[in-house]
């Protein structure tokens, strides 16, 4: 990873504009995949393979958790605050505890989606901080007839 100095520079510890971008748009696959990569047809209602992963009891609730664990080390190696860590660790212990319940730990997962949550708080904090370019742009649309 070259070290170069200017807005975006890379430093020992957090990764240059380019790279995190890369970095969020592999999380944000990852949480499509766990949280809403199928959908049940008939309810027209998204699941992903933490609902499904969940449904083996104890094994799969810590498989999802530490899953969504990893996204949240990622988001500190991107240089995510603590606050930000720590909210994020708070939807990882919620989804895990509760997911733990028989059937209605099930039904949270496939509805509480803790790395799509997660994921979107980082990209949030990127484009806010100014670690990341907006995928959005924020304003109004003025028609210009010419």
């Amino acid at each position: 990873m070259p070290f170069t100095r200017g807005p975006g520079a890379a430093t020992p510890f957090r990764p240059r504009a380019d790279d995190r971008e890369a970095t969020l748009l592999r999380l944000e696959a990852l949480a499509h995949l766990m949280d809403s990569a199928f959908l049940i047809p008939g309810i027209n209602r998204r699941v992903g393979m933490d609902a499904v992963v969940g449904l083996v009891p104890i094994i799969g609730d810590v498989a999802g958790m530490l899953i969504a664990s990893y996204v949240v080390n990622e988001a500190r190696r991107l240089g995510a605050p603590r606050w930000l860590v720590a909210r994020m660790m708070a939807n990882v212990v919620i989804d895990g505890a509760l997911g733990v319940v028989p059937l209605a730990g099930d039904l949270f997962d496939a509805v509480f989606k803790a790395n799509r949550r997660n994921v979107a708080l980082l990209r949030r904090h990127l484009e806010k901080t100014g670690g990341l370019r907006p995928g959005e742009i924020d304003g109004t649309a003025v028609r210009i007839d010419g």
